[in-house]
């Protein structure tokens, strides 16, 4: 059997683990946004001969609005009827239908996620219960739920159903 001592040094090891991860996210992200603030500056210093400083800038800062914004713009756009699965082609593509999609093709990444909102969420229990919650039965929605049926993810036991056999001997 496994002694109290041997689960917590397995229990450390992990969150050691999990931790730094999440640091070396951290830290990749840092020098990517200081990478992108270089550029800029450097557009702004190769352009300032030809555009003065204030256009140089004015340009560069306008590219990367056009930038973010077609990133923002390939993010919420709904997926393609080619990409859907279950020929659920009838559905409007909704955010919260592309993150079931994206928790259901990726489960260890969103469980990742959600344990690192669970850390940086512990000072608020209200929160972190509401969202535990709200996961939770969205995740239980989404698995009951068939596309081809008229009543997906309605309760056949709150419709009066007499075929369900079950009691509710809970």
């Amino acid at each position: 059997m496994l002694d109290s001592a041997q689960v917590q040094g397995a229990v450390r090891k992990a969150a050691a683990a999990i931790i730094g991860f999440l640091l070396a996210m951290v830290l990749l992200t840092a020098l990517l946004l200081f990478g992108f603030y270089l550029l800029v500056q450097a557009a702004v210093l190769g352009l300032s001969p030809w555009l003065g400083e204030a256009g140089a800038m004015a340009l560069a800062g306008f590219v990367c609005m056009l930038v973010l914004a077609l990133v923002f713009h390939r993010l919420t756009r709904p997926v393609s009827s080619s990409k859907r699965h279950n020929g659920s082609d009838n559905q409007s593509g909704s955010g919260i239908d592309a993150i079931r999609n994206v928790i259901k093709e990726n489960p260890l990444e969103a469980a990742l996620m959600a344990f690192a909102v669970g850390i940086a969420e512990q000072k608020d229990p209200r929160l972190k219960s509401l969202l535990m919650e709200g996961g939770m039965m969205l995740m239980k929605q989404a698995e009951s739920a068939k596309p081809d049926e008229p009543n997906a993810g309605q309760d056949p036991e709150k419709e009066g159903n007499p075929s369900s056999g079950s009691g509710s001997a809970l």
